[in-house]
């Protein structure tokens, strides 16, 4: 369970969302997932992020989403929504929301309506930091062209913005580089087909896809990756390689339609996405459950 001093430490599944056959949200079903994360070991949920396909629910679905994983959560289990908006008080209103209903941080992409110049990042993250909760920020310049350098975040980090940074740019480097810059901002995992590395470079979290599927697994992998003990490296490589083809289908253009097929594979509730996520073509298809089956069948859970 997360720490109560900081609640975004751990590993927090970015929760993808269930739907029934007309679309419309299965809340049941994603409270069932909450519960089936806690009691895989995992220390938290991050709902509303991109698996959670927020872009394309209603204000009220959104909200409801953040409600219902604080309802679903078990004592000292963290909540850490996304509060992504294109305006900042967009943004900021989310975060209110979302500290109303209980939620531990918060997970927050920079503007991305467009090319945001720094000034203009810099004003995004203070104006939702006034809510209070801890904000972790989202870096995810391959989708959203804003590339939170290891430079800015010191700034945001040193004015006491931001407590952490999900890193998804995939580059292993920034870790060291960010250490340097900013020591004591929490280096969060952002693609799980990088858990290793930026374990062994020091992260203190993971905000996680594949988790989803195998959450007793993936939970004692990055437990290895990160305990600072060689022997637990040992331990975590094999594992590592032989999961790292499922894995690297979170940093693909169709992580979440991935992500929910291999749930589907798993005897889990993945399901459909809401367009413009279309189904997966017959070619992915058949790799994403040769990867799956293959983890599967290797007995990992």
């Amino acid at each position: 369970m997360t720490n109560p001093a900081k609640p975004w430490h751990g590993v927090h599944v970015a929760t993808a969302l269930p739907f029934h056959a007309d679309l419309s949200v299965d809340f049941d079903a994603f409270a069932e997932h909450v519960r089936f994360l806690a009691a895989g070991g995992c220390d938290g949920v991050a709902p509303n992020g991109s698996l959670g396909e927020y872009q394309t629910l209603t204000a009220e679905e959104r909200a409801r989403v953040v409600e219902t994983a604080v309802q679903a959560a078990p004592e000292g289990f963290g909540v850490m929504p996304g509060v992504a908006a294109y305006g900042s008080q967009e943004a900021r209103r989310w975060a209110e929301q979302a500290a109303e209903a209980g939620a531990t941080s918060l997970l927050l992409l920079p503007p991305n309506a467009y090319r945001a110049e720094r000034a203009a990042v810099v004003e995004h993250y203070r104006e939702v930091a006034k809510v209070g909760l801890p904000i972790v920020a989202y870096n995810n310049p391959i989708d959203t062209k804003v590339d939170l350098t290891p430079g800015l975040l010191a700034e945001l980090f040193h004015e006491g913005t931001i407590v952490g940074v999900k890193e998804f740019t995939g580059d292993v480097r920034r870790a060291y580089q960010i250490a340097e810059l900013a020591p004591g901002l929490d280096i969060l995992i952002g693609a799980d087909d990088v858990l290793l590395e930026l374990g062994m470079a020091g992260a203190v979290g993971w905000i996680a896809g594949y988790p989803n599927m195998i959450p007793r697994t993936t939970v004692e992998l990055y437990r290895l990756a990160t305990s600072g003990d060689p022997a637990d490296l040992a331990r975590a490589l094999p594992v590592y390689r032989d999961l790292h083809p499922l894995l690297r289908w979170d940093s693909k253009t169709e992580f979440v339609q991935s992500i929910k097929l291999s749930m589907d594979i798993a005897g889990l509730k993945g399901g459909a996405c809401r367009p413009p996520r279309l189904p997966l073509s017959p070619e992915q298809t058949a790799l994403i459950t040769a990867d799956t089956e293959a983890v599967l069948a290797k007995g990992y859970k």
